[in-house]
């Protein structure tokens, strides 16, 4: 007896009522894949109702689907053959809910495209076709479905073979095969049919099982987006342990690996695994984790690979191929956010190479993308990210696109346009504000103050009192007979606040800095993009940064750390002791 030794993530798709659930439902009934008495059950069910019997009823369990008879979320169902197990994802057809599609469609590895024989090519099956182009899914069958109802005309079905294969050739796709099936009646699904002696191709289960499952190449290169980093504590327990799912390749105890786009490097000490036995190594679908040898601060969002290998680009800026979904255009004006991966960076709309209608194929050389159009366009990104191009390695060049809040597309990326200054570093510039030095210089008030000015962050979660803390480092400092201030601005959640908030910050900061003072101030859960914000406007060598409680973003160059369950009288030794250390307050005639 074979074992499965693999799965495989397919999406379904096509326009709504061409029958993708009827399909579905037929796959796990002649697959013995349906749970125990579910098939009589939905059948009795329909019975009792004086309802024709359909398999699309055996995937009806949301409340939506059975009110307005169509698929609004990417539903995962399984079924197996003696070859492997499959995941089949079923995509929504309606046009409101593509951008589900765009979710559910993201980790697949092929597609089956569902076309109604009767109704034929409509718009959404064009649409469809390029979105799982612009997703990478390079293996695409198309079911040619509802043969029964054109009595299984053979004609019928090669004019809708050469319509849509012509559409699919020119934007690049080329389907597996064109499979002429009938979900209701079984034709050609699990077996032959018998009403189409002409066709001598593969059914539809012998056609997955000859799909190729990417996930098993060994010669992939490993590539793990990190998810979290997770230490222990308990019993002694001291591990840190790197997280993630393992999109491609494999790693193993003794592999050197270096994350991007940190370039940090160490080697793997442990393969973990949550309650299984330890291994030696493990592969691509796995969720798992690894100790490292050296103790390296990684944070969510770095890429890890192993050195050797080919490694994959980093960049702030990149060329992308797009389905735009978007309740508003996709513009200059706006500003977005980027998930690669776990990576989530904002990004600005550079310029857009070209726009091209998904279903007319006609383009365009406009600046912005409506709902519904594909487009090649250029975006700049806050900070570098790592990825590989789509025709290296699918898996870590999709992307989707945030805008307030919701997915409003998503895509490939097919190459790296290098790093340089972009708008967000020119904007910053334009913002930049250093304020003017008097007739008295900074060193020669440092000799009168006994100090040199610096700017003291204080950052930790929002929950937790540091203004508490900072006023009684205030308090402290100015009864010792310091220059000293505590500045507090109101801070807000949103990005648009939160970088004016950092932007008055700084630039009230520089003006207390160029008096000699030392000032401090508090933000909640500061990253190490907000940092590099503030040090557009004050030098890092003029900031301290105190990190109380957990720290989120391991990569800021914390100057000191403290508990929050510390006394304000403990941790204002600890932050003078810092300022001593580096010579900020000192003894003129002794220092």
């Amino acid at each position: 007896m074979k074992n499965y030794f693999d799965n495989m993530n397919i999406v379904i798709v096509g326009h709504v009522d061409h029958g993708k659930s009827t399909i579905i439902g037929r796959l796990l009934a002649d697959t013995n894949s349906l749970p125990q008495g579910k098939l009589e059950q939905v059948k009795e069910t329909c019975r009792r109702n004086s309802k024709p019997f359909e398999y699309a009823f055996l995937l009806d369990a949301l409340k939506d689907e059975q009110a307005q008879g169509i698929t609004i979320d990417a539903a995962r169902v399984f079924f197996k053959t003696p070859k492997r197990k499959y995941i089949i994802i079923d995509a929504p057809g309606h046009i409101e809910f593509l951008k589900n599609m765009v979710t559910g469609a993201a980790r697949a590895e092929a597609a089956l495209l569902v076309i109604d024989a009767n109704e034929g090519v409509m718009e959404n099956s064009k649409r469809h076709g390029y979105l799982l182009s612009m997703l990478g899914i390079k293996q695409v069958v198309v079911l040619v479905n509802k043969m029964d109802l054109i009595d299984y005309n053979q004609s019928r079905y090669e004019q809708i073979v050469e319509e849509y294969q012509g559409f699919l050739s020119a934007i690049g796709v080329v389907a597996d095969s064109f499979i002429p099936v009938s979900g209701f009646m079984g034709d050609n699904i699990a077996d032959f049919s018998g009403s189409m002696h002409w066709y001598n191709g593969n059914t539809v289960l012998e056609k997955l099982d000859l799909l190729e499952n990417t996930k098993d190449v060994q010669n992939q290169v490993f590539r793990m987006p990190v998810q979290g980093v997770y230490k222990f504590t308990a019993g002694g327990d001291d591990r840190r342990i790197v997280a993630g799912t393992i999109d491609s390749g494999r790693v193993k105890v003794g592999d050197e690996v270096i994350f991007y786009p940190s370039g940090k490097k160490s080697k793997v000490n442990s393969i973990e695994r949550f309650n299984a036995p330890r291994v030696e190594e493990d592969t691509a679908g796995s969720a798992t984790g690894f100790t490292l040898e050296e103790q390296i601060y990684i944070t969510r969002g770095q890429l890890a690979c192993i050195i050797g290998e080919t490694q994959p680009e980093v960049s702030t800026r990149i060329k992308t191929k797009l389905f735009w979904l978007g309740r508003e255009d996709l513009n200059v004006n706006r500003t977005y956010y980027i998930k690669v991966g776990t990576q989530k960076v904002r990004a600005e709309l550079e310029e857009v190479v070209t726009v091209l209608d998904a279903s007319s194929l006609a383009s365009t050389n406009r600046q912005y993308v409506q709902r519904h159009e594909v487009a090649e366009v250029i975006f700049n990104l806050e900070k570098e990210i790592a990825f590989d191009k789509a025709e290296n390695l699918t898996e870590t060049s999709r992307f989707v696109i945030v805008d307030n809040y919701e997915i409003a597309g998503g895509g490939i990326v097919v190459d790296s346009l290098g790093s340089s200054h972009h708008r967000f570093g020119e904007e910053e510039s334009k913002r930049k504000f250093n304020g003017v030095e008097g007739a008295v210089t900074r060193e020669e008030r440092a000799i009168r103050y006994a100090q040199k000015p610096v700017l003291v962050l204080i950052s930790g979660n929002k929950g937790l009192d540091k203004r508490e803390i900072a006023q009684y480092v205030e308090r402290r400092l100015f009864t010792e007979g310091r220059y000293v201030n505590f500045i507090e601005i109101p801070q807000e959640d949103t990005q648009e606040n939160t970088t004016e908030f950092l932007t008055r910050l700084a630039q009230v900061s520089t003006i207390l800095l160029n008096a000699g003072n030392i000032v401090i101030v508090t933000v909640d859960d500061l990253q190490s993009s907000e940092l590099k914000m503030i040090t557009s406007f004050v030098e890092s060598k003029d900031i301290k940064l105190i990190g109380v409680g957990s720290i989120n973003d391991l990569e800021l160059p914390i100057d000191l750390h403290v508990e929050e369950s510390e006394t304000k009288e403990i941790i204002y030794y600890k932050v003078k002791k810092v300022l001593l250390d580096s010579k900020v307050i000192f003894d003129p005639f002794i220092n």
